[in-house]
């Protein structure tokens, strides 16, 4: 048993003890009852049970859960499913999502939800040309597994939120 102390979603959990072989999936979900994060495949390969981790830079980047025990995640701050949504309010890209339909059975949904929300996070520090937006967003799906196919729909939800904001997430045309 290791004790484990985690922020996720800006709230504070713990110490907790919890056998070091319990996996981070399986501890948001049957320690805290939060179930938006999905166990796929059970191999860290389709990423539908990608959580985000907030860095104390204030960079950030997706981890996955299914193969990673709670306790390396002791000290950390992550980002589930759940917390995008702000006083009810979904955000642009669970909007975007929505819009374009960009799931059909919705496993995979929240890995790609939380990429989507690191690549726009690294955009709003780090824009890109607008020439290279597409290879941008492919790039940081890559990776993100969907059964039922809905790579277009995902690409293209993330694509129009940058766009939709394009002063803060691309290099203004000179």
């Amino acid at each position: 048993m290791t004790r484990l102390s985690i922020t996720i979603n800006g709230q504070p959990h713990g110490p907790t003890d919890v056998r070091d072989d319990l996996s981070m999936n399986d501890f948001l979900r049957e320690y805290l009852g939060m179930t938006g994060t999905k166990f796929g495949c059970g191999a860290a390969q389709c990423l539908s049970c990608a959580v985000i981790v907030d860095n104390p830079d204030g960079t950030s980047y997706t981890s996955p859960t299914c193969v990673t025990s709670a306790v390396s995640f002791d000290g950390k701050a992550i980002r589930t499913v759940e917390g995008h949504a702000k006083d009810g309010e979904l955000s642009a890209l669970q909007k975007a999502f929505i819009a374009h339909f960009a799931f059909q059975c919705g496993y995979c949904t929240a890995g790609f939800l939380n990429e989507g929300q690191v690549l726009l996070e690294r955009l709003a520090k780090t824009p890109v040309n607008r020439a290279e937006l597409e290879q941008t967003v492919a790039d940081a799906l890559d990776g993100h597994l969907c059964r039922c196919t809905g790579y277009v729909k995902y690409h293209e939800a993330v694509r129009d939120v940058i766009l939709a904001d394009a002063k803060r997430y691309l290099v203004a045309n000179q």
